[in-house]
């Protein structure tokens, strides 16, 4: 069903007008859908939905989609990060035709005369020629879930502070049965009902610890939104602009004995803990997005004990699983660790409770530390998403390849990473710490 060239070409002579109402496109789109399928909500982040995230992130995949329909293969990261999340948040083929129907519609309430009944074709050509890959790629994830498909219900066995308003999750399945093991930097989504809403709300927290038969644990960062006002509340809008709302809900009204629901782990940032190589690593990670990078450290350290590890981690005050790390650097002499902290405690020594009274700053990290003089070193990067542009445009500088840095960006607007309105929708936070929690 491949486009013609004239409709190659009325499809980008769109991009100018999507490009300058692609916002109203958007929230066209789902308010229509919406109104119609109010099921749907069931997918749908509101926090993204408040702040505007979502019909950034839609308008960002149909330019990126209209520039390259000639050239496929460019997409093929982003296509791959969306069929996780689509995977983990259960989207169906019939899905596709819900959304595919609304969105041609918003381009036409928008467009108006723009929308020819040639552009119209040609744009239905192009969207379905996109879903169909989508479809298969995700028919092929789910066959390889097998039996875990949907959600399934997980008994909370011990919360546990980590630090400041964060906050670990023991999970461990209602029905007894083993856990399928996951690669390290993956998440799972995770399904709970929201007080005063109608419908149940669903995120993405990254697996913090390496995989384990019996139980998944996650960790989760309260989101006390752009400002607070008052201690948190779930029966008002009062505890700051767009605050998270699952994180919290876990953080407050979660306790040990208490049943979530979960989906199947997925996601396309990980450590390959099948190839055996023995290149060094070097782990960066700021705030709450350590959590992938503990269960990328404790899988290393139990499958290739001796492999080169450089540890990287900023915090401002309270630095989550410090202890953990402390006693790993202690007993192995390969990991090596650079603590940054911004507020210092009286309690805090230099050397021993941080090692930098600072932002993370790799300028200030020793070039062994990095292993810049090893053409393999594997860079691992988590954190808000300025945080890692900054960190992976200053290692790009140092000459590592950008093949060698890899890092887990939920990103809206012009940039080379993004996701569609179905994966920002339920995914983990664009503007706090994308990788490892969600709001």
């Amino acid at each position: 069903m491949a486009l013609t060239f004239q409709q190659v070409k009325l499809v980008r002579d769109t991009i100018p007008a999507l490009t300058e109402h692609g916002e109203r496109i958007t929230t066209t789109f789902y308010r229509n859908m919406l109104a119609d399928h109010p099921e749907l909500h069931n997918y749908f982040n509101t926090v993204n939905q408040a702040n505007g995230r979502q019909p950034r992130a839609l308008t960002a995949i149909i330019l990126s989609f209209a520039n390259n329909i000639n050239h496929i293969t460019e997409l093929i990261p982003k296509m791959e990060r969306m069929c996780q999340k689509h995977c983990s948040l259960g989207i169906q083929p019939e899905h596709y035709d819900i959304v595919g129907k609304y969105l041609i519609a918003a381009f036409g309430e928008v467009l108006g005369p723009a929308m020819t009944p040639s552009v119209q074709i040609a744009w239905n050509k192009a969207y379905w020629l996109l879903a169909k890959m989508l479809i298969g790629r995700e028919a092929q994830l789910y066959h390889d879930w097998q039996h875990w498909q949907g959600w399934r219900r997980f008994r909370i066995e011990q919360k546990v502070e980590e630090s400041d308003d964060i906050f670990s999750f023991y999970l461990v399945p209602e029905d007894g049965k083993q856990l399928p093991s996951f690669l390290p930097g993956q998440y799972v989504s995770v399904r709970v009902q929201v007080p005063n809403k109608d419908y149940k709300q669903l995120r993405q927290y990254s697996l913090s610890e390496q995989p384990r038969p019996d139980y998944y644990r996650i960790t989760v960062k309260r989101d006390r939104g752009s400002q607070t006002v008052r201690p948190p509340s779930y029966l008002t809008d009062s505890f700051g602009e767009n605050p998270g709302v699952v994180s919290n809900v876990l953080i407050d009204q979660k306790k040990a004995g208490d049943i979530i629901e979960l989906t199947h782990p997925a996601g396309e940032f990980f450590l390959d803990t099948y190839n055996t190589s023995n290149a060094p690593l070097v782990l960066i990670s700021a705030g709450v997005g350590v959590t992938p990078m503990v269960s990328i450290l404790n899988s290393v350290i139990e499958k290739q004990p001796n492999r080169q590890i450089s540890w990287v981690q900023g915090s401002r005050d309270s630095i989550p699983f410090f202890l953990h790390i402390r006693k790993i650097a202690r007993d192995k002499p390969n990991v090596k660790t650079n603590i940054f902290k911004t507020r210092l405690a009286e309690s805090d020594l230099a050397g021993v409770t941080y090692d930098h009274d600072a932002r993370i700053d790799l300028d200030k990290v020793k070039a062994e530390d990095l292993w810049l003089g090893n053409a393999s070193t594997e860079y691992f990067i988590c954190g808000p998403e300025q945080f890692m542009m900054e960190m992976a445009k200053r290692l790009r500088e140092f000459g590592v390849g950008s093949e060698r840095i890899k890092l887990e960006l939920f990103s809206t607007g012009d940039t080379e990473f993004q996701v569609d309105a179905l994966s920002i929708a339920s995914g983990r936070s664009t503007g706090v710490t994308p990788c490892s929690s969600s709001n």
